[in-house]
Protein backbone atom coordinates (compact mmCIF):
# COMPACT_ATOMS: atom_id res chain seq x y z
CA UNK A 1 0.00 0.00 0.00
CA UNK A 2 1.36 3.33 -1.37
CA UNK A 3 1.76 5.91 1.40
CA UNK A 4 -0.79 8.26 -0.27
CA UNK A 5 -3.25 5.20 0.14
CA UNK A 6 -2.44 5.29 3.88
CA UNK A 7 -2.85 8.70 4.19
CA UNK A 8 -6.37 8.52 2.00
CA UNK A 9 -7.35 5.24 4.12
CA UNK A 10 -5.90 7.26 7.42
CA UNK A 11 -8.34 9.80 6.65
CA UNK A 12 -11.37 8.13 5.84
CA UNK A 13 -11.02 6.16 8.85
CA UNK A 14 -10.79 9.13 10.94
CA UNK A 15 -14.29 10.54 9.47
CA UNK A 16 -15.38 7.00 10.04
CA UNK A 17 -14.59 7.35 13.53
CA UNK A 18 -16.11 10.48 14.14
CA UNK A 19 -19.45 9.06 12.64
CA UNK A 20 -18.81 6.30 15.33
CA UNK A 21 -19.06 8.65 17.96
CA UNK A 22 -22.07 10.50 16.84
CA UNK A 23 -24.23 7.27 16.13
CA UNK A 24 -22.41 4.75 19.05
CA UNK A 25 -20.88 1.57 18.44
CA UNK A 26 -22.53 -0.30 15.67
CA UNK A 27 -19.80 0.41 13.15
CA UNK A 28 -17.17 -0.35 15.67
CA UNK A 29 -16.31 -3.77 15.27
CA UNK A 30 -16.06 -3.41 11.60
CA UNK A 31 -13.88 -0.22 11.87
CA UNK A 32 -11.86 -2.15 14.00
CA UNK A 33 -11.62 -5.15 11.74
CA UNK A 34 -10.57 -2.58 8.56
CA UNK A 35 -8.27 -1.14 10.45
CA UNK A 36 -6.44 -3.84 11.64
CA UNK A 37 -6.64 -5.71 8.05
CA UNK A 38 -4.92 -2.48 6.56
CA UNK A 39 -2.31 -2.44 8.91
CA UNK A 40 -3.02 0.50 10.42
CA UNK A 41 -3.06 0.27 13.96
CA UNK A 42 -0.44 3.29 14.30
CA UNK A 43 -3.00 5.62 12.46
CA UNK A 44 -5.84 5.69 14.58
CA UNK A 45 -6.66 5.73 18.56
CA UNK A 46 -5.77 2.30 20.04
CA UNK A 47 -8.85 1.56 21.31
CA UNK A 48 -10.29 1.15 17.73
CA UNK A 49 -8.19 -1.79 16.26
CA UNK A 50 -7.87 -2.89 19.90
CA UNK A 51 -11.66 -2.91 20.35
CA UNK A 52 -13.14 -6.49 21.84
CA UNK A 53 -10.06 -8.28 20.72
CA UNK A 54 -7.72 -10.67 22.22
CA UNK A 55 -5.24 -14.04 21.83
CA UNK A 56 -5.77 -16.09 19.84
CA UNK A 57 -4.26 -20.50 19.63
CA UNK A 58 -3.62 -22.04 16.17
CA UNK A 59 -3.44 -25.60 15.69
CA UNK A 60 -3.22 -27.81 12.73
CA UNK A 61 -6.45 -30.31 11.91
CA UNK A 62 -6.79 -32.99 9.61
CA UNK A 63 -10.86 -32.61 8.49
CA UNK A 64 -12.33 -35.80 6.71
CA UNK A 65 -14.46 -35.27 3.47
CA UNK A 66 -15.73 -37.60 0.83
CA UNK A 67 -12.84 -36.75 -1.28
CA UNK A 68 -10.15 -38.06 1.75
CA UNK A 69 -8.61 -36.07 4.90
CA UNK A 70 -7.99 -32.83 3.85
CA UNK A 71 -5.28 -30.50 5.88
CA UNK A 72 -6.88 -27.42 8.19
CA UNK A 73 -6.02 -24.57 10.38
CA UNK A 74 -7.58 -23.96 13.16
CA UNK A 75 -7.66 -20.27 14.97
CA UNK A 76 -9.28 -20.42 18.09
CA UNK A 77 -9.91 -17.16 20.12
CA UNK A 78 -9.05 -18.14 23.94
CA UNK A 79 -12.03 -15.59 24.31
CA UNK A 80 -14.64 -16.41 21.49
CA UNK A 81 -16.84 -13.56 20.97
CA UNK A 82 -18.46 -14.66 17.19
CA UNK A 83 -19.14 -17.21 15.10
CA UNK A 84 -16.82 -19.82 13.61
CA UNK A 85 -15.69 -19.30 10.27
CA UNK A 86 -14.84 -21.54 7.60
CA UNK A 87 -12.11 -19.66 5.57
CA UNK A 88 -11.13 -21.01 2.34
CA UNK A 89 -8.18 -19.52 0.04
CA UNK A 90 -8.26 -19.19 -3.72
CA UNK A 91 -6.51 -20.85 -5.92
CA UNK A 92 -2.81 -20.57 -4.75
CA UNK A 93 0.15 -23.16 -3.89
CA UNK A 94 0.81 -21.92 -0.52
CA UNK A 95 -3.01 -22.92 0.06
CA UNK A 96 -3.47 -22.12 3.78
CA UNK A 97 0.16 -21.16 4.52
CA UNK A 98 -0.61 -18.08 2.09
CA UNK A 99 0.49 -15.03 3.88
CA UNK A 100 -2.59 -12.83 3.06
CA UNK A 101 -5.16 -15.73 3.89
CA UNK A 102 -3.36 -16.23 7.00
CA UNK A 103 -3.12 -12.70 7.89
CA UNK A 104 -6.97 -12.87 7.35
CA UNK A 105 -7.23 -15.53 9.60
CA UNK A 106 -5.57 -14.04 12.26
CA UNK A 107 -7.72 -10.57 11.87
CA UNK A 108 -10.63 -12.66 12.37
CA UNK A 109 -9.37 -14.32 15.55
CA UNK A 110 -8.01 -11.46 16.46
CA UNK A 111 -11.65 -10.34 17.06
CA UNK A 112 -12.72 -13.21 18.45
CA UNK A 113 -14.21 -15.52 15.83
CA UNK A 114 -12.71 -18.82 15.32
CA UNK A 115 -11.86 -19.41 12.20
CA UNK A 116 -11.27 -23.34 10.34
CA UNK A 117 -8.69 -23.08 6.86
CA UNK A 118 -9.71 -25.90 4.83
CA UNK A 119 -6.81 -27.07 2.20
CA UNK A 120 -8.62 -28.59 -0.89
CA UNK A 121 -5.53 -30.09 -2.79
CA UNK A 122 -7.08 -29.12 -5.77
CA UNK A 123 -6.43 -25.60 -5.17
CA UNK A 124 -2.63 -26.26 -4.72
CA UNK A 125 -2.52 -27.52 -8.25
CA UNK A 126 -4.12 -24.79 -9.67
CA UNK A 127 -7.20 -26.65 -10.32
CA UNK A 128 -10.94 -25.82 -10.23
CA UNK A 129 -12.94 -28.83 -9.88
CA UNK A 130 -16.72 -29.98 -8.69
CA UNK A 131 -14.46 -31.49 -6.07
CA UNK A 132 -13.66 -28.08 -4.47
CA UNK A 133 -17.78 -27.42 -3.02
CA UNK A 134 -17.77 -30.63 -1.99
CA UNK A 135 -14.89 -29.97 0.48
CA UNK A 136 -16.07 -26.87 1.43
CA UNK A 137 -19.41 -27.89 2.41
CA UNK A 138 -18.16 -31.29 4.22
CA UNK A 139 -15.67 -28.78 6.21
CA UNK A 140 -18.64 -26.35 7.13
CA UNK A 141 -20.50 -29.64 8.36
CA UNK A 142 -17.78 -31.05 10.40
CA UNK A 143 -16.91 -27.71 11.98
CA UNK A 144 -20.99 -27.22 12.98
CA UNK A 145 -20.79 -30.03 14.85
CA UNK A 146 -17.52 -28.91 17.30
CA UNK A 147 -19.50 -27.63 20.41
CA UNK A 148 -16.17 -25.74 21.02
CA UNK A 149 -16.18 -23.73 17.65
CA UNK A 150 -20.02 -23.85 16.69
CA UNK A 151 -21.79 -24.02 20.04
CA UNK A 152 -25.25 -23.27 18.28
CA UNK A 153 -24.29 -25.64 15.46
CA UNK A 154 -24.20 -22.60 12.96
CA UNK A 155 -21.13 -21.22 10.76
CA UNK A 156 -20.30 -18.31 8.82
CA UNK A 157 -18.47 -19.56 5.20
CA UNK A 158 -15.99 -17.25 3.70
CA UNK A 159 -14.18 -17.67 0.19
CA UNK A 160 -11.79 -15.86 -1.40
CA UNK A 161 -11.40 -15.53 -5.10
CA UNK A 162 -13.30 -18.66 -6.82
CA UNK A 163 -13.46 -20.06 -3.37
CA UNK A 164 -15.59 -17.39 -2.98
CA UNK A 165 -18.40 -18.52 -5.42
CA UNK A 166 -17.80 -21.95 -4.48
CA UNK A 167 -18.33 -21.24 -0.94
CA UNK A 168 -21.94 -20.07 -1.60
CA UNK A 169 -22.57 -23.25 -3.63
CA UNK A 170 -21.58 -24.99 -0.99
CA UNK A 171 -24.46 -22.93 1.74
CA UNK A 172 -26.58 -23.81 -0.89
CA UNK A 173 -26.42 -27.41 -0.39
CA UNK A 174 -29.36 -29.76 1.66
CA UNK A 175 -27.06 -31.07 4.06
CA UNK A 176 -25.91 -27.44 5.37
CA UNK A 177 -29.52 -25.98 5.79
CA UNK A 178 -29.73 -24.38 9.02
CA UNK A 179 -26.22 -24.27 9.49
CA UNK A 180 -24.78 -21.42 7.70
CA UNK A 181 -25.28 -17.97 8.92
CA UNK A 182 -23.89 -16.39 6.19
CA UNK A 183 -21.63 -16.86 3.51
CA UNK A 184 -19.35 -14.31 1.94
CA UNK A 185 -17.89 -14.31 -1.47
CA UNK A 186 -14.26 -12.26 -1.63
CA UNK A 187 -13.91 -11.46 -5.54
CA UNK A 188 -15.81 -14.40 -6.20
CA UNK A 189 -17.54 -15.38 -9.35
CA UNK A 190 -20.89 -15.94 -9.99
CA UNK A 191 -21.05 -17.80 -13.57
CA UNK A 192 -17.87 -19.47 -14.30
CA UNK A 193 -18.65 -20.53 -18.07
CA UNK A 194 -19.08 -16.71 -18.22
CA UNK A 195 -15.83 -15.88 -16.32
CA UNK A 196 -13.43 -17.88 -18.24
CA UNK A 197 -14.81 -16.31 -21.39
CA UNK A 198 -14.17 -12.90 -20.03
CA UNK A 199 -10.32 -14.08 -19.89
CA UNK A 200 -10.34 -15.35 -23.28
CA UNK A 201 -11.89 -12.27 -24.73
CA UNK A 202 -11.58 -9.14 -22.03
CA UNK A 203 -15.45 -8.66 -22.82
CA UNK A 204 -17.80 -8.24 -20.36
CA UNK A 205 -21.51 -9.52 -19.38
CA UNK A 206 -22.50 -5.79 -20.97
CA UNK A 207 -20.24 -5.11 -23.75
CA UNK A 208 -17.59 -3.12 -22.78
CA UNK A 209 -13.96 -4.05 -22.90
CA UNK A 210 -11.67 -5.01 -19.79
CA UNK A 211 -8.20 -6.39 -20.45
CA UNK A 212 -7.86 -9.75 -18.15
CA UNK A 213 -5.27 -10.72 -16.37
CA UNK A 214 -3.09 -13.22 -17.48
CA UNK A 215 -3.16 -15.18 -14.18
CA UNK A 216 -6.54 -16.15 -14.42
CA UNK A 217 -5.58 -16.62 -18.38
CA UNK A 218 -2.90 -19.04 -17.46
CA UNK A 219 -4.55 -20.92 -14.94
CA UNK A 220 -7.44 -21.74 -17.53
CA UNK A 221 -4.84 -23.00 -19.46
CA UNK A 222 -3.34 -25.44 -16.90
CA UNK A 223 -6.90 -26.54 -16.65
CA UNK A 224 -8.02 -27.37 -20.18
CA UNK A 225 -4.04 -28.62 -20.91
CA UNK A 226 -5.64 -32.35 -21.67
CA UNK A 227 -7.29 -30.43 -24.35
CA UNK A 228 -4.72 -28.44 -26.42
CA UNK A 229 -1.54 -30.94 -25.99
CA UNK A 230 -1.31 -34.62 -26.85
CA UNK A 231 -1.58 -37.22 -23.37
CA UNK A 232 2.72 -37.19 -22.87
CA UNK A 233 2.65 -33.43 -22.66
CA UNK A 234 0.23 -33.19 -21.01
CA UNK A 235 2.12 -32.95 -17.03
CA UNK A 236 5.48 -32.04 -18.66
CA UNK A 237 3.40 -28.31 -19.61
CA UNK A 238 1.66 -28.26 -16.51
CA UNK A 239 4.73 -28.74 -14.31
CA UNK A 240 5.86 -25.48 -16.58
CA UNK A 241 2.59 -23.41 -16.08
CA UNK A 242 2.90 -24.37 -12.10
CA UNK A 243 6.11 -22.81 -12.09
CA UNK A 244 5.11 -19.69 -13.93
CA UNK A 245 2.64 -19.18 -11.37
CA UNK A 246 5.05 -19.97 -8.49
CA UNK A 247 6.88 -17.77 -9.69
CA UNK A 248 4.65 -14.85 -9.94
CA UNK A 249 3.30 -15.02 -6.04
CA UNK A 250 7.32 -15.19 -5.35
CA UNK A 251 7.35 -11.76 -7.20
CA UNK A 252 5.08 -9.98 -3.43
CA UNK A 253 7.83 -11.30 -1.40
CA UNK A 254 11.28 -12.33 -2.93
CA UNK A 255 12.12 -10.86 -6.22
CA UNK A 256 15.25 -12.57 -6.69
CA UNK A 257 13.97 -16.13 -5.65
CA UNK A 258 10.96 -15.12 -8.37
CA UNK A 259 13.10 -14.08 -11.17
CA UNK A 260 15.22 -17.79 -10.92
CA UNK A 261 12.28 -19.35 -10.97
CA UNK A 262 11.01 -17.55 -13.70
CA UNK A 263 13.91 -18.83 -15.92
CA UNK A 264 13.22 -22.13 -14.72
CA UNK A 265 10.02 -21.56 -16.83
CA UNK A 266 11.93 -20.92 -19.75
CA UNK A 267 14.50 -23.72 -18.93
CA UNK A 268 11.36 -26.07 -18.83
CA UNK A 269 9.98 -24.71 -22.24
CA UNK A 270 13.17 -24.85 -24.18
CA UNK A 271 12.80 -29.01 -23.41
CA UNK A 272 9.32 -29.34 -24.53
CA UNK A 273 8.42 -30.24 -27.75
CA UNK A 274 5.80 -28.82 -30.05
CA UNK A 275 2.75 -27.70 -29.14
CA UNK A 276 3.68 -27.50 -25.49
CA UNK A 277 6.42 -25.51 -25.90
CA UNK A 278 4.60 -22.62 -27.95
CA UNK A 279 2.16 -22.49 -25.09
CA UNK A 280 4.45 -22.70 -22.72
CA UNK A 281 6.07 -19.60 -24.45
CA UNK A 282 2.81 -17.75 -24.38
CA UNK A 283 2.72 -17.98 -20.59
CA UNK A 284 6.73 -16.84 -20.46
CA UNK A 285 4.95 -13.72 -22.47
CA UNK A 286 2.26 -13.28 -20.27
CA UNK A 287 0.22 -13.54 -24.38
CA UNK A 288 -2.71 -13.01 -23.28
CA UNK A 289 -3.72 -12.41 -26.71
CA UNK A 290 -2.28 -15.44 -28.25
CA UNK A 291 -3.80 -17.59 -26.15
CA UNK A 292 -7.63 -16.28 -24.92
CA UNK A 293 -8.75 -17.44 -28.61
CA UNK A 294 -7.17 -20.97 -28.14
CA UNK A 295 -8.58 -21.62 -24.83
CA UNK A 296 -11.83 -20.11 -26.06
CA UNK A 297 -13.54 -23.23 -27.40
CA UNK A 298 -12.85 -24.90 -24.07
CA UNK A 299 -13.94 -23.20 -21.64
CA UNK A 300 -17.95 -23.90 -21.64
CA UNK A 301 -17.35 -27.89 -21.84
CA UNK A 302 -15.06 -27.60 -19.16
CA UNK A 303 -16.76 -25.29 -16.68
CA UNK A 304 -19.85 -26.61 -17.73
CA UNK A 305 -20.72 -28.55 -13.74
CA UNK A 306 -23.39 -26.40 -12.90
CA UNK A 307 -21.82 -27.42 -9.40
CA UNK A 308 -19.19 -24.80 -10.07
CA UNK A 309 -21.34 -21.67 -10.60
CA UNK A 310 -23.35 -20.27 -7.62
CA UNK A 311 -25.91 -18.46 -10.06
CA UNK A 312 -26.29 -21.84 -11.61
CA UNK A 313 -26.69 -24.02 -8.47
CA UNK A 314 -29.52 -24.15 -5.06
CA UNK A 315 -29.37 -20.82 -3.78
CA UNK A 316 -28.24 -19.89 -0.08
CA UNK A 317 -31.51 -19.28 2.42
CA UNK A 318 -28.69 -17.64 4.53
CA UNK A 319 -27.80 -14.31 3.81
CA UNK A 320 -25.00 -13.75 1.30
CA UNK A 321 -22.51 -10.92 1.04
CA UNK A 322 -20.53 -10.04 -2.12
CA UNK A 323 -17.23 -7.96 -1.78
CA UNK A 324 -15.80 -6.81 -4.79
CA UNK A 325 -12.59 -4.92 -6.33
CA UNK A 326 -14.41 -2.47 -8.53
CA UNK A 327 -11.32 -2.75 -11.06
CA UNK A 328 -10.85 -6.52 -10.63
CA UNK A 329 -9.20 -7.97 -13.51
CA UNK A 330 -9.21 -11.38 -12.70
CA UNK A 331 -12.90 -11.82 -11.58
CA UNK A 332 -14.40 -8.46 -12.62
CA UNK A 333 -16.87 -6.86 -10.25
CA UNK A 334 -19.91 -7.36 -12.64
CA UNK A 335 -19.80 -11.38 -11.58
CA UNK A 336 -21.15 -10.10 -7.78
CA UNK A 337 -23.31 -7.53 -9.63
CA UNK A 338 -25.05 -10.01 -11.32
CA UNK A 339 -24.95 -13.05 -9.03
CA UNK A 340 -26.69 -10.14 -6.56
CA UNK A 341 -29.39 -10.01 -9.06
CA UNK A 342 -29.47 -14.07 -9.31
CA UNK A 343 -29.92 -14.68 -5.65
CA UNK A 344 -32.12 -11.46 -4.32
CA UNK A 345 -35.59 -13.26 -5.08
CA UNK A 346 -34.24 -16.29 -3.02
CA UNK A 347 -32.14 -14.85 0.46
CA UNK A 348 -30.40 -11.55 1.33
CA UNK A 349 -28.14 -10.43 -0.67
CA UNK A 350 -25.77 -7.56 0.69
CA UNK A 351 -23.01 -6.60 -2.06
CA UNK A 352 -20.37 -3.82 -2.83
CA UNK A 353 -18.12 -3.46 -5.14
CA UNK A 354 -15.78 -1.41 -4.03
CA UNK A 355 -12.15 0.37 -5.50
CA UNK A 356 -10.22 -0.21 -2.14
CA UNK A 357 -9.80 -3.63 -3.14
CA UNK A 358 -7.89 -4.89 -6.38
CA UNK A 359 -8.64 -8.89 -6.59
CA UNK A 360 -9.36 -10.03 -3.02
CA UNK A 361 -6.78 -7.53 -1.20
CA UNK A 362 -6.71 -3.97 0.01
CA UNK A 363 -4.55 -1.46 -1.99
CA UNK A 364 -6.35 1.69 -3.54
CA UNK A 365 -6.61 4.80 -3.09
CA UNK A 366 -9.34 5.73 -0.50
CA UNK A 367 -12.42 8.27 -0.48
CA UNK A 368 -13.92 8.63 2.50
CA UNK A 369 -17.65 7.55 1.30
CA UNK A 370 -15.74 4.22 0.31
CA UNK A 371 -13.98 3.75 3.43
CA UNK A 372 -17.33 4.29 5.04
CA UNK A 373 -18.82 1.63 3.13
CA UNK A 374 -16.15 -0.94 3.58
CA UNK A 375 -16.59 -0.52 7.67
CA UNK A 376 -20.55 -0.52 6.95
CA UNK A 377 -20.40 -3.62 4.52
CA UNK A 378 -17.97 -5.61 7.42
CA UNK A 379 -20.04 -4.47 10.60
CA UNK A 380 -23.41 -5.86 8.82
CA UNK A 381 -21.28 -9.02 8.41
CA UNK A 382 -19.72 -9.52 10.98
CA UNK A 383 -22.82 -8.65 13.43
CA UNK A 384 -24.65 -11.28 11.45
Amino acid sequence: MTRATRRGLALGLVVVLAVVGVWGTDLLRGLSFVVRAAGMQSQVPGFVAGWRTGPYDVSELRIPTRHGEVRARQYLPRVPRGRAVVLTSGVHADGIDEPRLVKLASDLATGGQPVITPEPPDLLRYEITPRLPDIIEDAALWTSRQPALAPDGKVDLFGISFSGGLSVVAAGRPALKDKVASALSFGGHGDLPRVLTFLCTGMLPDGRHLTPHDYGVVVILLNVADRLVPPEQVEPLREGIRTFLRASHLTLTDARLAEETFARARTLQSRLPEPAATLLGYVNTRDVAALGPLLLPHVKAFAADPSMSPARSPAPTSPVYLLHGAGDTVIPAEESVLLAEALRPHTTVHQLSTPLITHAELDKKAQTLDVYRLVDFWSDLLDE
